[in-house]
Formats: structure tokens, C-alpha cells, sequence
């Protein structure tokens, strides 16, 4: 028994490595912008690459385990990752560092599944697996935000780049960990079917062209042919992708598991409490440091109480799901995360970090806490052994899609509402068209501009580029805020009750925990 508990430390630390990489850019993005002469569409595309390709490939990674062995894929996958930080590190331009974060994301999405398909494995008793399920769910929620604190201390000492340096040290413990904790398989093996390829390729294309429009479309113009006609091919490419998943024999991302509304529920507020989370990480370095004049690390810390909320309440959500249902816990964590944006909306140049802020991110974390564990052991329940890897990646999917439209989404609201706006206020107070141009490539560079300004325009300079980024912070919390009510509705909705006997096996939790100890136990039976 004990081993297994070690094994989860290990697995743990595995997932902590590739979710702190969603996060751990965010607070050197203002670094990055002055270093590398990036737009807030590049900075978007910073943090979404990584999202875009993880996400797309999850799936992948989920179905590669089933077939060549999770530990193999998670081993693999840590070397991989480690290689590529290296190369992220080297960048020289916006353009190298864009595609080695999307390298980063391809290694994380085989990593990523296999930690939660080997947990599966490993723990077959209900009560035991629904904890070592909460701890991994606590570890993807704290993660994201212990990355902007890493993240600010590494700036505040070196450079950028050492945001990537730091996973070469990290991925040496976790590879030893994967290594000398996990037993080797035996060579027992599930028969799996014919790859996907096609699903795959129609699931990356359709995300990808989605997020590119939606990041891009403030720059070309929300009405151009451009931005519409790639929203309308996007969404033409998702609907082939279903379609081919409802006709293919054995689909990489089964569909039809959707048709049981408590899966379906589960899965879709994981991805809007995602959605939520990473957009707002993205807004509120940038706040911090550029509204309120944090340093790196400053910032960083900031988000440290959302990791302690999430840490402390993941193990009462689990307890209190247990007591009232999973359903009732998760619609009080999206109404949760829905107040926390609301206090966003009272923000101004004057509100203070104990005074406002903090407050609203200790709600946003404690509805993530309440959301995160229940759903996730929701969905897992609902799986059989053979759909571990694939299932696990559904799951992890639905994160890194929310995660990848909340970036796109709420930053692509706050750029079109700076972007429209600075310009004029900045002219209203004299300062030269090339001036205004400069600040309207990010908020960073409008902080720039006001530094550069004469001593007795600076101070006006720099309100006026702050109260428009408030502006555009306020309507993409908004946003946010409306669509974590629709969550709450439309999960509690899909969850209320069981309407099928597969939802019968979704309450009870016996799916997995029966089935694991019969089949899937093979690659880690000396765990037990």
C-alpha cells in the first residue's frame, strides 16, 4: 500500500512539471514583449501555443499509452519536454520561441495523461482512488498558480529565459521519479485497435483555426473575411471531426461518451473553469505589473493564495461531494468563480491588492477547488479499463481547451477594447502619433511610452493607458462572469439526476474501481 502512495507523490510531481508551463510565462510576458518587440497577439500566442498543441494532442498521448505502455509514454515524454525547454531557453526571436512552446506542448501531452491513467490504475478501491484523484486535481489547479510565483522569482533574479532553464532540473527529478518509483510493465499488453490519424489531424486543425481567429481577429477586424471565414471553417472542421468520430469503428475520442449527460455536465464545467482561470492569469499579471507596478516576482506572489485556497478545499470538496453529490458541489464552485469576477468588475486605478483583488481570487480558487476533484472523478467513473488512457486525455482535454479559449477569448476582448481606445486618449492628451501607435501594441508598451514621456505628462500618460486596460479587464471578466453562470445552469442541468444506467455506474464509482483490478492492473500490479 505504501508504494502506491509514493507512486502518486511521483506521478504528482510529473503533472506539476508540464500544468506549471500553462502559467510559469505569464509574468515574464512584459520582459518578453520589451526584449523580443511582441504585440499582446504575440503574447497570446506565447501562452496559447503551448495550450493549442497540448490540447490537440492529449488525445494522442491518451491512446499512445493504452498501446506502447503509460510509463514508457510519461518517461518519454519528460526526456522530450526537458530537450525542448533547452531549445525554448535558446530563442532569439518571437517566432523560436512561439514554436518551441508548442514543442513543450507536444512532449506535456504525453506526460499529462499517463499520470492520471497510472493513478487509475493503481488505486482500485473507491475510497482510496477518489482521494488519489482530489490530490491530482489539487495538483493541476495549485500548479497553474505556483507558476507565476516560480516564474517571478526566476525573473527577479535572471533572465526570461530561465523560466525554461528551471524544467531541466525539475525533469530530472521527475523522470527519476517516473523511472525508479513506477515499476517497470509486465508484458501483458492491451489489444488496442487502428490509430485515428484522420480524427487527429481534423481535431488539431479545427482547434487551431478556431483559437488563430479569435487571437487574430482584433488585429484584422472582427468583420473581415478573414476572422469570419476562419470561425466558419473552424467550426465546419469541428463538426467533421464529430461526425467522423460517430462513423469511424473505434474513434480516438469517443463522442458518444457525451450522450450521458452527468459525463457530459462534468466535462463541460472543467473546461469553463479552465476557460476562466487561464484568462484570468493571463489579465492579471499583466495588471499587476503594468497598472500597479509589481515587479516579476511581486506579481508571482500575488497568486499564491490561489494556490493555498485550491491546496486547502480540494480535500473538503471531495468530502462534500461524497456527502451531497457532485453535482451540487460544482454548481456552487462555478457560482463561486462567477462572484469572484464580479468583484474584478469594482477594480480601478486606486484598488489595493488586500482591499479587492485578493478577495476575488480566493473565490475564483475555492469554485476551482469545488469544481475540479467531483468532475474529474465524475468522468473517470464513467470509464472502463480499456478507456483509462483515452478517457484520462478526454478529461485532460477538456482543461487545456478551456485553457486555450480563455486565453484566446478574454484576451482577445481586453486587446479590442486597448487597441480601440488608447489611441484616442492618448491624443486627447497631446502625445505624438508614433507614440500612440507604440502603446497600442500592448500595455507594456503604453507603460513604456508614459516612462518616456516628459516628467509632467508621464503621470497622465500612464493613467489614461491604465484606466483602458481596466476598461477591456472589466468586459473580458464579464464575459467570464456570464459564462460560468450559464455553467452553473447547464451543469447542474445535465447533472441533476441519473438518466441511464450508465449514469448508475457514474454515482456508485464502480466502473473503473471493478474493472481496473481485473485488466488494467497489469502495469502496475507491484504497486499494490
Amino acid at each position: 500500500m505504501k508504494n502506491k502512495w509514493i507512486a502518486l507523490v511521483a506521478l504528482c510531481f510529473a503533472e506539476l512539471l508540464v500544468m506549471v508551463d500553462n502559467t510559469i510565462v505569464n509574468v515574464a510576458l512584459p520582459t518578453v514583449a520589451r526584449d523580443l518587440d511582441a504585440g499582446i497577439s504575440g503574447l497570446q500566442w506565447i501562452v496559447d501555443a503551448y495550450t493549442l498543441v497540448f490540447a490537440g494532442l492529449l488525445l494522442t498521448g491518451g491512446y499512445l499509452g493504452d498501446r506502447f505502455g503509460h510509463r514508457r509514454m510519461l518517461a518519454t515524454g519528460i526526456v522530450g519536454f526537458v530537450a525542448v525547454s533547452v531549445a525554448a531557453a535558446s530563442s532569439n526571436t518571437l517566432g523560436e520561441l512561439i514554436a518551441s512552446r508548442a514543442g513543450l506542448g507536444m512532449f506535456a501531452a504525453l506526460v499529462f495523461p499517463a499520470t492520471l491513467a497510472l493513478i487509475v490504475a493503481a488505486f482500485t478501491e473507491a475510497k482510496d482512488r477518489a482521494v488519489a484523484v482530489g490530490v491530482w486535481a489539487a495538483t493541476s489547479g495549485m500548479a497553474v498558480a505556483i507558476g507565476p510565483v516560480l516564474g517571478g522569482w526566476l525573473l527577479d533574479h535572471y533572465s526570461w529565459s530561465s523560466v525554461f532553464w528551471i524544467n531541466v532540473p525539475f525533469g530530472a527529478v521527475a523522470l527519476a521519479g517516473a523511472l525508479l518509483v513506477i515499476p517497470a510493465p509486465t508484458e501483458q499488453r492491451i489489444t488496442l485497435p487502428r490509430f485515428d490519424i484522420v480524427g487527429v489531424v481534423l481535431s488539431i486543425a479545427g482547434l487551431g483555426l478556431l483559437t488563430y481567429s479569435v487571437i487574430e481577429g482584433p488585429s484584422v477586424g472582427w468583420s473581415s473575411w478573414r476572422t469570419i471565414g476562419g470561425l466558419v471553417v473552424a467550426l465546419g472542421i469541428v463538426a467533421a471531426f464529430v461526425s467522423h468520430q460517430l462513423r469511424v469503428e473505434h474513434p480516438i475520442f469517443d463522442v458518444r461518451l457525451f450522450t450521458n449527460r452527468r459525463f457530459a455536465g462534468a466535462a463541460g464545467m472543467i473546461a469553463v473553469a479552465f476557460f476562466a482561470l487561464f484568462g484570468f492569469i493571463f489579465l492579471i499579471t499583466q495588471f499587476f505589473q503594468a497598472v500597479m507596478g509589481y515587479s516579476p516576482l511581486q506579481a508571482g506572489v500575488r497568486t499564491l493564495p490561489f494556490a493555498l485556497v485550491v491546496a486547502a478545499l480540494s480535500p473538503a470538496a471531495m468530502a462534500l461531494s461524497h456527502r451531497f453529490g457532485p453535482r451540487v458541489v460544482a454548481v456552487t464552485g462555478a457560482l463561486l468563480m462567477a462572484s469572484g469576477f464580479s468583484v474584478v468588475e469594482l477594480t480601478d486605478r486606486d484598488s489595493t491588492y488586500f482591499g479587492l483583488i485578493i478577495w476575488s481570487m480566493m473565490l475564483m480558487a475555492a469554485g476551482l477547488a469545488m469544481i475540479s476533484g467531483p468532475c474529474t472523478q465524475v468522468i473517470m467513473d464513467a470509464l472502463t479499463p480499456e478507456q483509462a488512457g483515452a478517457g484520462s486525455a478526454i478529461n485532460d482535454t477538456t482543461r487545456e481547451i478551456g485553457g486555450t479559449l480563455g486565453v484566446a477569448v478574454l484576451g482577445s476582448v481586453l486587446t479590442s477594447v486597448y487597441a480601440a481606445n488608447v489611441g484616442v486618449r492618448l491624443q486627447d492628451l497631446g502625445v505624438p502619433q508614433p507614440a500612440r501607435e507604440i502603446a497600442e501594441q500592448s500595455v507594456m508598451a503604453g507603460v513604456q511610452v508614459a516612462m518616456r514621456a516628459p516628467q509632467q505628462a508621464a503621470e497622465a500618460v500612464h493613467a489614461a493607458v491604465a484606466d483602458v486596460f481596466i476598461d477591456g479587464l472589466q468586459q473580458a471578466t464579464w464575459v467570464a462572469v456570464v459564462i460560468s453562470v450559464c455553467s452553473a445552469v447547464a451543469g447542474g442541468w445535465a447533472m441533476r439526476r441519473r438518466a441511464s444506467h450508465d449514469d448508475d455506474r457514474l454515482e456508485s464509482g464502480e466502473t473503473v474501481a471493478a474493472e481496473v483490478n481485473q485488466t488494467a492492473t497489469a502495469e502496475l500490479s507491484p504497486l499494490a
